[in-house]
């Protein structure tokens, strides 16, 4: 009896042991306001070799979306639910964003708290139980003000990073400062760069790891967010490089994305901006200022690269690169804020390590990064909600070196994570509270060439502005028109023919259908004594 007793448990320790074994780490990877096109794989003349190979052993998404903004869409991707469903649906809390015990971000709605709430599981809590080592390193922006909200309180093991929206990338401090598993840390020494630590904190928690367990590692990266901070040496690789402006950009960036088949031609080229002035308008002062911070801009992106190479190349010394799902995409489309983009003052900032605010690279060169795609961040056109999406898992993804048309968004990668790694989604958590169910679906058959199953809708909504998708039609609500559009993705994903005059039963529906899921996720009301 005991020696059929030993049997067994040593066949369920192998059995366990095995299933560790086989199931894959998954690493991650999220940038933060870059744009559709600035990837060399997605037409960018940015080089990026190290993403590039990853997509050249993997599978390209050109139809993968965010909600349009930082915090909502980390709340999305690491629960799988609406971001509405979670608490944040608008922002999350922030360093002095609390005034008089009330935060700028509770609206006194489910839906709008600014931290995530107990109806809903991150990554971390579903892996963490499962067997999995849980990491993050970078920036959180999920609740800020108390620790129960922080990430080794929603699941992760350890934590390296900055709870706020943003920070200095040369000296994070203060309220926008480091923060080691639940300590918040002084001002780091000189020289520091926040895409670097990131990383090497990173490498730091997989090098520590004891056991053979598979680990779950969320990197996300501040940059290339404002401010406009990048090493000098990154820098002057990109020198002069810009002042061919942003009209040549665009069209050399729309080129290549139709010789490498990441673009159809159907689907147009969107014309600059009106907000942005054409190249040739520019002054030759002007031009040498916006070109320079371009060329700051796609220094960040240049260091996110030489990072996740440094990252890969830790997993293959480990032995771990074959059965590793690396996931990369960016929170939202390209960031047009920062609209004194030509003042002098503004340009004494960029470089600054004791600056955190607002200045970027405007308009015209945010146009650039969504190529082909109209708008930006915090807007529900193409150009605010279009991601690259890159999958890579060497013993996993049979397609390889292949572009993924079917369309998907956040609420897929939880659904995702739990068919490769063989976990359970649960009904209950944090005490009994009950979670909310997942309508998301898998991406894995994309990863043998499979089709995906097709979402009957497509649902956004951020700051008043709100889009459906319903197959390839696509409508759009901006509160700045106060009127709907309509758009035929399969011939017009630019979104340049607004056509919502000629088929008023399809615009009717898809706003029917847009206000049931909003009421139903906790869209609306917005605030405490709305009625609509």
């Amino acid at each position: 009896m005991q020696v059929k007793t030993f049997i067994l448990f040593s066949l369920c320790c192998c059995s366990l042991l095995l299933q560790a074994q086989q199931r894959p780490n998954i690493v991650l990877v999220m940038t933060d306001d870059m744009g559709y096109s600035d990837l060399g794989c997605y037409g960018s003349e940015i080089p990026t070799p190290n993403i590039d190979a990853l997509a050249g052993k993997g599978i390209r998404f050109n139809q993968f979306y965010n909600t349009s903004r930082c915090c909502p869409t980390r709340a999305s991707l690491l629960t799988g639910l609406f971001q509405h469903q979670t608490g944040v649906g608008q922002m999350s809390e922030d360093p002095g964003s609390r005034k008089d015990g009330k935060d700028a971000n509770d609206w006194g709605t489910p839906g709008y708290q600014g931290y995530l709430n107990k109806h809903c599981v991150t990554i971390a809590e579903v892996l963490k139980p499962a067997g999995y080592h849980t990491y993050m390193t970078g920036k959180w922006h999920l609740g800020f003000h108390e620790k129960e909200k922080w990430p080794l309180q929603r699941g992760f093991e350890k934590y390296y990073g900055i709870l706020s929206g943003a920070s200095s990338y040369l000296k994070p401090q203060g309220g926008r400062g480091l923060t080691y598993m639940n300590t918040q840390l002084s001002p780091p020494a000189a020289p520091f760069y926040t895409t670097d630590a990131f990383t090497d904190s990173a490498i730091g928690f997989i090098n520590q790891q004891q056991d053979s367990n598979p680990f779950f590692l969320y990197l996300a990266f501040n940059a290339p967010h404002w401010p406009l901070q990048a090493k000098e040496e990154d820098i002057k690789l990109f020198k002069d490089k810009y002042m061919k402006g942003w009209d040549m950009v665009r069209s050399e960036r729309y080129k290549k994305q139709l010789a490498s088949g990441l673009i159809k031609n159907e689907w147009g080229f969107s014309e600059r901006d009106t907000s942005a002035r054409a190249w040739e308008k520019l002054s030759a002062e002007e031009k040498q200022r916006v070109a320079y911070r371009m060329a700051v801009y796609a220094a960040q992106v240049k260091c996110i690269d030489d990072n996740v190479g440094k990252l890969v190349n830790t997993l293959k010394q480990k032995g771990v690169y074959e059965n590793t799902l690396i996931i990369f995409l960016s929170d939202n489309g390209a960031c047009a804020e920062a609209y004194h983009e030509l003042g002098s003052q503004a340009d004494s900032l960029i470089n600054n390590p004791n600056y955190s605010g607002a200045v970027s690279y405007g308009m015209g060169w945010a146009n650039a990064s969504n190529t082909p795609f109209r708008k930006w961040k915090n807007r529900p056109e193409e150009g605010g909600i279009s991601t690259a999406l890159i999958m890579h898992w060497p013993a996993g993804i049979k397609k390889q070196n292949s572009i993924v048309s079917s369309p998907a968004y956040l609420i897929d990668i939880m659904p995702t994570v739990l068919d490769v790694s063989k976990t359970t989604y649960p009904s209950l958590y944090h005490g009994g509270e009950s979670i909310y169910p997942l309508t998301g679906f898998s991406l894995v058959p994309s990863f043998t060439g499979k089709a995906l199953p097709k979402h009957p809708y497509m649902y956004w909504e951020h700051g008043g502005n709100a889009a459906i998708r319903k197959n390839n039609w696509k409508a759009i609500h901006s509160i700045s028109k106060g009127t709907w559009e309509l758009y035929d993705l399969s011939k017009d994903r630019s979104e340049i023919n607004d056509i919502a005059s000629q088929y008023p039963k399809i615009i009717n529906e898809l706003k029917e259908e847009w206000y049931k899921w909003a009421k139903e996720n906790y869209v609306l009301p917005k605030r405490a004594g709305d009625h609509k």
